[in-house]
């Protein structure tokens, strides 16, 4: 009698991944994606046309994972074609440059852009996003690591980001896309925002972008001196770092503290 045949390892259908880049003109996002698939550094700036695309593949455990990535072209001229991309996206590399901080204001509308494409019934909760913080070490820079964390973690899409910088952001994004492959191509429970509050990294947030002291600490111009002592205390007790771990903490609290003193001295 034969013996039986040995049973064929089964491997797993490969997975396919949909990523898109979001960013302003000349943030370095193809750069970024070139070094991810093609493993070259461009040192020079790329217009991108519209879309380009590029694809990689990569190994996680048995599973074979392609990855397409469409590069959007940021400049406000290609949003109608760009606005076709959206749809069906699991995966985004939000990109913004170190040194311009509009870029980085940014990042906002980008969001806001993506959700109003992909409508009411668009679900951004299963998208992994990854915040890359590019040309670091040139000079210039007007968006501290803090600052950036807290964007991420305050944004209404909570807890679902990975801030990284260029040169980690491919490292970054394979843990992403580890997870999404885990997870049947959706975006995993995430505990990013453990340790500490929305209220907080909101808090945190408003600071960074408050147009001078009475907005830093939420009073109106001509507040009392009791008001603003109030306010203060209030973000105080929030966002004192002994106490707040959210990323970008104690930079907001330096923020505050200043604030109102510049806004005591003017007050009789």
């Amino acid at each position: 009698m034969e013996p039986n045949p040995p049973k064929r390892k089964e491997t797993r259908k490969s997975l396919r991944i949909k990523v898109i880049s979001m960013g302003n003109a000349e943030v370095g996002k193809s750069c970024i994606i070139k070094r991810y698939c093609e493993k070259r550094f461009v040192p020079k700036y790329l217009a991108t046309i519209g879309i380009d695309y590029g694809v990689t593949k990569v190994q996680v455990r048995d599973r074979e994972i392609k990855v397409n990535i469409f590069d959007m072209a940021g400049h406000p001229f290609f949003y109608e074609v760009r606005n076709e991309f959206y749809k069906d996206t699991q995966g985004v590399i939000l990109v913004y440059d170190v040194g311009q901080k509009e870029s980085f204001d940014a990042l906002d509308a980008w969001l806001a852009e993506m959700k109003q494409e992909l409508g009411p019934h668009g679900n951004m909760e299963n998208i992994v996003f990854v915040v890359c913080a590019n040309k670091v070490g040139r000079g210039g820079v007007q968006i501290s690591s803090p600052w950036g964390l807290a964007e991420g973690f305050s944004h209404h899409l909570w807890g679902q980001f990975l801030p990284a910088h260029s040169f980690s952001c491919p490292q970054t994004f394979y843990s992403a896309i580890i997870d999404l492959c885990d997870n049947g191509g959706k975006r995993p429970p995430s505990s990013l925002g453990a340790g500490f509050t929305k209220e907080q990294a909101d808090a945190i947030r408003r600071i960074r972008n408050s147009k001078d002291s009475w907005d830093m600490l939420g009073v109106k111009p001509g507040a009392t001196r009791d008001e603003v002592n109030k306010a203060y205390r209030k973000l105080a007790v929030l966002l004192h770092p002994d106490k707040c771990v959210a990323p970008g903490s104690e930079d907001a609290f330096k923020a505050v503290v200043n604030a109102r003193t510049a806004l005591l001295k003017n007050i009789k």
